[in-house]
């Protein structure tokens, strides 16, 4: 497993992530939320962003891939408008970053993960598998997950909520629905919910309007655990202490709302 980002890594990255960008305040904020240490280095913006991520290499505790993941994730994910001049860039800069991380022995998933860097790397894609909508898989990935509680409770935490990510994203996706300006996990979940007729107000049951409520606190609730305490962040002044009842607890929710967005997916097509 490697622990460090490879310089040629940085540096693809940098120049691609740099000149499509270009703009130092639309970079600085980008690094920031992904949780880059430091102040922005100095120089033009592919500089700025190769230096960055050097820099994590050599900051303790801090896992570098897990910023590399948050800097590229919505450039590797977030279509461009169609017709846009900026299409062809896109597609040519996540040519080159898939290339370079390949030679590497990585490469980018869905949901800021860098697999090759990462102990909880899935062995089938997150995408193949809820395409699929194979149960058996996703309790396999939750599994996973689970085995990382006691040794790595942040990366149980990140494991789930990337997985609930993914799955909105792939409903969004195959459902032919408008993604939201922000690729939150409370924002994606608010489309899949909404589209599936997840809304309490919807439901006259009282007890099952309880537990839809139930589910949009589950979602806010693993999101900002994840933000807060998980390995795809870096970390504030303020440390959270995650237990592994904690993350187990985040994981089987997440696995409970997946399963239950999946059943009713799955329902909803063969009612149809």
């Amino acid at each position: 497993m490697q622990k460090t980002i490879p310089n040629p890594v940085c540096a693809v990255v940098g120049e691609v992530i740099g000149s499509y960008y270009y703009n130092h305040t639309q970079l600085n904020t980008l690094f920031m939320e992904s949780g880059a240490p430091g102040e922005p280095p100095e120089g033009n913006c592919v500089n700025k962003c190769t230096s960055w991520l050097k820099r994590c290499n050599t900051t303790p505790d801090l896992d570098p891939f897990s910023v590399l993941g948050a800097v590229i994730e919505e450039f590797m994910e977030v279509e461009a408008p169609e017709g846009s001049s900026n299409q062809e860039e896109l597609k040519s800069g996540r040519t080159r970053i898939s290339r370079i991380l390949s030679k590497y022995g990585l490469s980018y998933h869905i949901g800021g993960q860098i697999l090759g860097a990462s102990s909880i790397a899935s062995t089938r894609g997150l995408r193949e598998i809820l395409e699929s909508r194979d149960l058996d898989a996703i309790n396999d990935e939750f599994e996973r997950a689970l085995a990382t509680v006691e040794s790595d409770p942040p990366a149980a935490v990140t494991a789930a909520c990337s997985l609930v990510e993914s799955l909105c994203k792939v409903y969004i996706d195959d459902e032919v629905l408008n993604h939201p300006s922000k690729q939150t996990i409370k924002s994606l979940w608010k489309v899949v919910a909404n589209d599936l007729g997840f809304d309490p107000k919807a439901v006259s049951d009282d007890d099952l309007k309880r537990i839809l409520s139930g589910l949009s606190s589950i979602v806010d609730g693993i999101g900002s655990l994840r933000t807060h305490a998980g390995s795809a962040h870096g970390r504030g002044r303020t440390k959270y202490r995650i237990e592994p009842r904690h993350a187990r607890l985040a994981v089987h929710a997440a696995h409970t709302l997946a399963v239950f967005v999946l059943e009713t997916w799955e329902t909803r097509k063969t009612c149809s």
